[in-house]
């Protein structure tokens, strides 16, 4: 099963139990308060994946580590192509 699949299928479970205990149709007769906190629900989970997504990102652009051989080396490599270059007529 692709990662998609696994996510679809988790929001579709979440979503009807969320249907479900929000239209009665468990046959659960939920209080009050608890219905207010269950319809807003989905956008409280929503805006917590979006803020968990822009920490992950701004941690993962925060620990970024440099790779000094691979600079190095695409370096040399982009001398030794200006040169070949430059035997052949190239101009910069």
């Amino acid at each position: 099963m692709t990662k998609l699949a696994q996510w679809l299928w988790a929001l579709a479970l979440l979503g009807s139990a969320w249907a479900a205990l929000t239209m009665g149709a468990l046959g659960l007769d939920l209080p009050s308060p608890c219905r207010e906190v269950l319809w807003p629900l989905p956008a409280y989970l929503l805006v917590s994946a979006g803020c968990y997504a822009l920490g992950t990102v701004g941690y993962r652009v925060a620990t970024f580590h440099d790779c000094e051989d691979a600079a190095r080396e695409l370096q040399s490599q982009i001398q030794e192509a200006r040169a070949d270059l430059a035997r052949r007529g190239l101009r910069f």
